[in-house]
């Protein structure tokens, strides 16, 4: 009796034991199914949002409309709605750059485009390729440079285009004096050196006087050729706009250019990769134009194209959602706020207030969900609401959040970007 009495005992640790052992089975595999945005191991960060730290004005956000890229037909509409609209859905630009053209048939063109965007509330501005055939030294809008005797002929030709705009119901913001002047393209261009361009600032400049001036808009962001031009005090005086392209050159902030207290410009770049990393790299490239170059605007390229903020099927693409996280939200004259560095590099913070209201955008470059604790000082924080975008959602609104003593925790979806506008 006693012997039968041990073996059952014995049993039922052994179906016990068994039974943990299943369900410890089951939840490692329940927590090793990563899906993007559902893991059980969370990892923990905090930041700091400094509100008595104000850095650059923002200025906006934009894409272009010129020329007339292959197998992409004209902007509608509703493409228009979606690209400078702030609703959901749509990405929320406010500048559109188009193209200073010497025939009359694209001039329209660009008119329409410029209508179409301040009827929605944006703003506009205006790069040349080349100068007119007439006023270079071949000829030809392809290739050749500025004939020296042309500056005063090449501004007035500038400021006319502004006036022609203006005129037609459509002014400018700004022009500028050349697209990508240190590139010589097999395409329309023109090739300036720093120096030249320097003197033709300093001594045609003020020649332009029906809009901002914004100069150079170089292919690659160089810092010396920036540099000639901002060490020359008149040529400062005639420029408005520090503008640069990213094909080269860095990220990087011009010391001189906030020396000088001249805003800095990213107006122009491109990646025509279309994967999600490469959509989440365009987030990245955001951040860092605004907290390490101190950039006051962001311009991508074509707003439609298959690479661009909406694609050729009319649709906003990921890299539109993207930027939607930033262009929706972060309205002109918004001020950059500072931050403590977050206790995880990986997941990058920035700030922005407009009046008393403030934005947060957070981008979880992690294959990992991660609790993000926020907090706020030297200003009061209301309760906000998340905006998010990862492989499966849009820029998705989700439920107000509670603050208390200035300070919220969310868990941050793996590879995502959440914006938190403060209501």
């Amino acid at each position: 009796m006693r012997q039968k009495i041990i073996s059952s005992n014995t049993l039922n640790q052994i179906l016990l034991q068994l039974i943990l052992f299943l369900c410890l089975l089951s939840c490692s595999k329940k927590s090793n199914n990563n899906t993007g945005g559902g893991n059980t191991n969370v990892i923990e960060a905090e930041v700091t949002i400094l509100a008595n730290e104000n850095n650059q004005v923002i200025q906006g956000f934009g894409c272009a409309t010129v020329f007339a890229p292959s197998n992409t037909t004209p902007l509608t509409t509703d493409e228009f709605d979606k690209l400078f609209g702030s609703d959901n859905n749509q990405v929320g630009l406010n500048f559109l750059r188009i193209r200073i053209a010497s025939d009359d048939a694209w001039r329209a063109t660009e008119l329409n485009h410029a209508k179409a965007a301040i009827l929605r509330g944006a703003k506009v501005f205006a790069s040349p390729w080349s100068p007119p055939a007439r006023m270079k030294t071949n000829n030809n809008i392809i290739g050749g440079k500025l004939i020296p005797d042309s500056g005063a002929a090449y501004a007035k030709y500038l400021n006319d285009f502004a006036l022609y705009m203006e005129t037609n119901g459509a002014p400018l913001y700004a022009v500028s004096v050349q697209n990508e002047p240190d590139w010589d393209p097999s395409y329309e261009g023109c090739v300036w050196t720093a120096s030249e361009m320097r003197d033709f600032i300093k001594n045609q400049g003020g020649l332009i006087t029906a809009t901002r001036l914004i100069a150079p808009e170089l292919v690659n962001n160089n810092q010396t050729y920036v540099n000639t031009i901002l060490s020359d005090d008149a040529a400062v005086a005639n420029l408005d706009i520090v503008g640069t392209h990213l094909y080269g050159g860095g990220i990087v902030e011009n010391a001189l250019a906030k020396t000088k207290s001249k805003e800095v410009w990213m107006t122009e770049h491109l990646d025509t990769l279309t994967t999600y990393a490469a959509n989440m790299n365009t987030a990245v490239e955001i951040h860092d134009c605004f907290t390490k170059a101190n950039f006051s605007a962001y311009i991508w390229w074509y707003g439609k194209r298959f690479y661009g903020l909406i694609g050729q099927d009319g649709s906003v693409t990921k890299r539109g959602y993207m930027m939607s996280q930033f262009a929706r939200f972060i309205k002109q004259g918004s001020v950059r706020l500072g931050t403590t560095t977050n206790s995880l590099s990986n997941v990058l913070i920035s700030a922005y207030k407009s009046g008393s209201k403030k934005v947060i955008v957070v981008i979880n470059n992690l294959q990992a969900d991660v609790k993000q604790k926020i907090t706020v000082t030297n200003a009061s924080l209301g309760n906000v609401i998340p905006y998010t975008t990862t492989f499966l959602k849009n820029a998705e609104p989700g439920t107000s959040i509670a603050v208390s003593n200035n300070s919220f925790v969310y868990t941050l979806p793996s590879s995502s970007v959440v914006t938190f506008v403060e209501q």
